[in-house]
C-alpha cells in the first residue's frame, strides 16, 4: 500500500533539452533541477526596487575593464549539478560566454546577486550557494535582505576558500573584493517600503496525472 501511494507521487522528470523547448512557449519562468522543472512566481516591490538599484549602481567599466550586467530574465546553466536557474543580478566581466547558439544562457557569471524572501532564504545560503560555487569564474556572492538593511557577501579567497562579512547599517561601505567598486548600503535600498513586506515563493511543479 505504502508503495503503491509512492508510486502515485512520483514526479515527472525532463531532459534539458525538453525544459528549454518548454520554457521557449511558456508563460511563466520556471527553473530546471536536474530533471525537474519549479515554475517560479513574480517578485515583490522591494525585491524588484533593490534589484534596479543593483543595476542602476553598477557601472559599465571599472578601470577600462568591460562589465556586463544581466537583471532577472538572464538564464544561467550550471554544468556540474545539471541547473538552469534565473540568479537575481549577474555581473560578467569581460563578454558573456553562451550556452548553444542563442543568446539567452550565459555560464561565466564573476558576481551573483539575490536578494531574500523568507521563503527561499536557506536555498540561497547553502544549496543555491554550493551550485553556484561549482562555476569556475564565480568570484563573488552578494545576499540582500528585502526586509531590513542587511547585507552578506561571500568572497573567495582560494580553492575553497571563501571569506564572510555583513553589513546592517544603511552608513555601510561595501567594498567588493573581485572588482575594485564601493557603494553604500542606503544606495541599494533607496526608495524600499520596509513597511511593506511581502513574500514570493518558488513551488515546484505538480507531477502530471
Amino acid at each position: 500500500m505504502q508503495l503503491l501511494e509512492a508510486n502515485k507521487t512520483q514526479k515527472r522528470t525532463y531532459t534539458p533539452e525538453e525544459y528549454l523547448a518548454l520554457e521557449e512557449t511558456a508563460e511563466y519562468k520556471s527553473e530546471y533541477h536536474d530533471g525537474e522543472i519549479i515554475p517560479m512566481t513574480g517578485g515583490t516591490t522591494n525585491h524588484n526596487r533593490i534589484t534596479l538599484n543593483v543595476c542602476r549602481k553598477f557601472p559599465y567599466t571599472i578601470k577600462g575593464q568591460p562589465e556586463e550586467i544581466f537583471a532577472a530574465d538572464v538564464r544561467l546553466w550550471i554544468p556540474a549539478t545539471r541547473r538552469y536557474v534565473y540568479p537575481g543580478v549577474m555581473v560578467i566581466q569581460g563578454k558573456p560566454i553562451y550556452q548553444g547558439k542563442k543568446a539567452t544562457i550565459v555560464t561565466n557569471p564573476t558576481i551573483i546577486v539575490e536578494v531574500l524572501s523568507k521563503s527561499t532564504e536557506g536555498y540561497d545560503k547553502t544549496d543555491k550557494f554550493r551550485f553556484y560555487r561549482s562555476i569556475s569564474t564565480f568570484q563573488e556572492y552578494i545576499l540582500i535582505d528585502q526586509n531590513c538593511y542587511h547585507l552578506e557577501i561571500y568572497a573567495k579567497t582560494g580553492e575553497k576558500q571563501w571569506q564572510f562579512t555583513e553589513y546592517d547599517s544603511e552608513y555601510d561601505i561595501i567594498s567588493l573584493a573581485s572588482v575594485d567598486f564601493q557603494f553604500t548600503l542606503s544606495e541599494l535600498y533607496d526608495r524600499v517600503d520596509f513597511s511593506k513586506i511581502e513574500e514570493t515563493e518558488i513551488e515546484e511543479i505538480k507531477p502530471e496525472e
